[in-house]
C-alpha cells in the first residue's frame, strides 16, 4: 500500500506574529506538515520600505522553495501589503497572503480603526482594500515600536505599557493589521471598548480552500518545524498557544 504523504506549508513572519496563523492553520488542517519560517533577529518589518522588503522575502522564498512546499502562507501584514505580487511572480506554488480583516470590521458601522505598522499603513494594498470593503469613516493608525515590544516581552505584557503605545482615538471597531499585535488583542478590546478584528482565521480559512482540503478531527498536523530566526522562543510560543487552547498532546 502507497505511505501517505502530508502535503507541506511553509508559514513565514518577521517573529512570533504569525505563530497564531499557524496555530489556525494546525488547527483546521491536522494532517499537514508545517514549517515555520522566521526572522525575529530582523524585525520589525514595519520599518523598511518596499525595496528592502523584496530583497529580504526574495531571501526567504528563495530558502522555502528549496522544501518543495504544497503552499506558502505570508503571516506578515507588511510583507503582503509591500510584496506579494513580487513573491506571487517569482515563486511557482501558491502563496496566500494575510490581509487585515477590513470586510467583516466593516459590519459594525461607525468608525473603523485598522491599528498597522508604518510600512503597511503607507501601502497601496490596504488603502485599496479599504476602498473596496470599508464604510463609513475608516482610519489607519501606524504604530511605531508595538510589534517590537510584543516581540519582545511576550509572555509578560504590561497592559499600561501597551495602552501607552496605542493611537488615542475613539473607534467603533478595529482592525488589527500586524499578526504581532493578535497577541494584545485582549488588551487592545478592552481600551478602545469595542470589537477587535484580525485575519488569522480568514487566512487559514484561505489556505484550506486553495488545498482543497479541510479536516477538523482531533488529530494533530504530523510535523511541525521552526526555521531560521530564534527557533527555540518561536516553538516555545506556539507551545504556549496550543496549551491555551487546550491542546497539550501536539510534539513540536
Amino acid at each position: 500500500m502507497k505511505k501517505n504523504i502530508n502535503p507541506l506549508v511553509c508559514v513565514f513572519d518577521s517573529g512570533i506574529g504569525g505563530l497564531g496563523v499557524l496555530y489556525e492553520c494546525v488547527r483546521r488542517l491536522p494532517r499537514v506538515d508545517f514549517a515555520y519560517f522566521a526572522d525575529n533577529y530582523n524585525m520589525p518589518y514595519g520599518r523598511f520600505g518596499r525595496e528592502e522588503l523584496i530583497k529580504i522575502s526574495n531571501e526567504k522564498f528563495t530558502q522555502i522553495a528549496s522544501y518543495n512546499p504544497a503552499a506558502a502562507v505570508v503571516a506578515c501584514n507588511t510583507v503582503t501589503a509591500q510584496c506579494i505580487g513580487f513573491l506571487r511572480e517569482n515563486f511557482p506554488f501558491e502563496i496566500i497572503g494575510i490581509q487585515p480583516a477590513v470586510k467583516p470590521a466593516s459590519a459594525v458601522g461607525g468608525k473603523c480603526l485598522v491599528l498597522a505598522t508604518p510600512s503597511t499603513a503607507q501601502s497601496n494594498s490596504l488603502h485599496d482594500l479599504i476602498g473596496r470593503f470599508g464604510s463609513g469613516e475608516t482610519k489607519v493608525a501606524p504604530c511605531s515600536d508595538l510589534a517590537s515590544y510584543i516581540e519582545e516581552n511576550v509572555g509578560n505584557f504590561n497592559p499600561a505599557e501597551v495602552e501607552r503605545l496605542l493611537p488615542k482615538e475613539s473607534a467603533d471597531s478595529v482592525v488589527l493589521g500586524c499578526t504581532h499585535y493578535s497577541f494584545v488583542k485582549d488588551i487592545i478590546k478592552n481600551y478602545y471598548n469595542c470589537p477587535v478584528f484580525d485575519g488569522n482565521e480568514g487566512t487559514s480559512a484561505h489556505l484550506c480552500e486553495k488545498l482543497g482540503i479541510s479536516d477538523h478531527r482531533a488529530e494533530r498536523a504530523q510535523s511541525i518545524a521552526f526555521i531560521g530566526g530564534n527557533t527555540d522562543k518561536n516553538r516555545s510560543v506556539f507551545r504556549s498557544l496550543m496549551v491555551d487552547s487546550g491542546v497539550n498532546s501536539l510534539k513540536v
